[in-house]
């Protein structure tokens, strides 16, 4: 058991860290790709939301990254001394998109520390803002909800599932087969390994299988919400991971608008009718 000291790691609280980067539309046509679209992004375009993850990565050196491809601890993120990190949930508020091929800036900020105590043990949760701007206007305001808690010692039964809502107007199906997981951890630069080492994800994290990524599955669904909703522009998506899910499962997503046809629900399912991730979304 980690011993975890709340009020050090309190100190990291108003940290900030700001970067530029020219929003090259190499990514975002990777991506394109990955997702299957016709048409890839040029030079000019919008950039779809969440697709802002392709940049402003972290690139740590091989000293720098530690045994389960993360950085290691400590810089700018506080030093949780909890092995088992996340992508919890996330809030993403849209004022204009960025565009392609312009320099942009990211500044991020340590926004709160907490721990809690659940069933397998201790968690910390660590909430970061990040707003972006170019040409000296905002253009995105987000949080970032990260959980770290214990390592397992043994193969464990997965969280208890929530029943998938039946009553989806919007679906697809996919397979997150290995060659999409890799793929999206090289656009996102994460070394995770959980995501593309099945020895390691299995033998080590005991999980079944390679691990969905979290941000991906925000990214299919904001996606389907696209295909579906052309041309209209969201204001904020909200999301939250809720059972995981592996390369070895098919995968539908799933989608409802609301009433007044202002937003939707949006959620994915796994072949056992469980909620993996669900989330909110509002047009403007």
């Amino acid at each position: 058991m980690s011993a975890v000291d709340l009020e050090h790691l309190r100190q990291w609280v108003g940290r900030s860290d700001s970067r530029e980067q020219h929003l090259d539309p190499f990514p975002a046509r990777a991506l394109a790709g990955l997702l299957d679209h016709a048409q890839a992004p040029e030079e000019g375009d919008a950039l779809p939301l969440p697709w802002h993850w392709l940049y402003f990565l972290d690139a740590p050196s091989r000293e720098g990254t530690g045994v389960d491809g993360h950085p290691r601890r400590g810089g700018f993120l506080p030093p949780v001394p909890l092995p088992r990190r996340m992508w919890a949930a996330g809030e993403l508020t849209l004022h204009e998109p960025l565009r392609l091929g312009r320099m942009a800036r990211r500044t991020s900020t340590v926004r709160s520390v907490d721990l809690k105590q659940g069933k397998a043990g201790a968690l910390v949760f660590v909430t970061v803002a990040h707003e972006l701007e170019q040409d000296g206007q905002p253009r995105l305001s987000e949080l970032q909800h990260i959980v770290y808690r214990e390592a397992p010692t043994a193969p464990a039964p997965l969280p208890p599932g929530e029943a998938a809502p039946t009553d989806a107007d919007w679906r697809r199906d996919l397979v997150p087969d290995p060659v999409m997981l890799f793929r999206f951890s090289a656009l996102t630069y994460n070394g995770h390994r959980i995501h593309y080492d099945r020895d390691y994800a299995t033998r080590e994290e005991f999980y079944p299988a390679l691990v969905v990524h979290g941000p991906l599955l925000a990214t299919l669904l904001l996606d389907l919400a696209a295909r579906e909703r052309p041309g209209a522009l969201p204001a904020h998506f909200g999301f939250r991971a809720q059972r995981p899910a592996f390369d070895t499962d098919p995968l539908r997503l799933n989608g409802r608008p609301n009433a007044g046809a202002d937003g939707a629900a949006l959620w994915t399912s796994d072949p056992q009718g469980f909620v993996g991730m669900s989330a909110t979304l509002r047009w403007r």
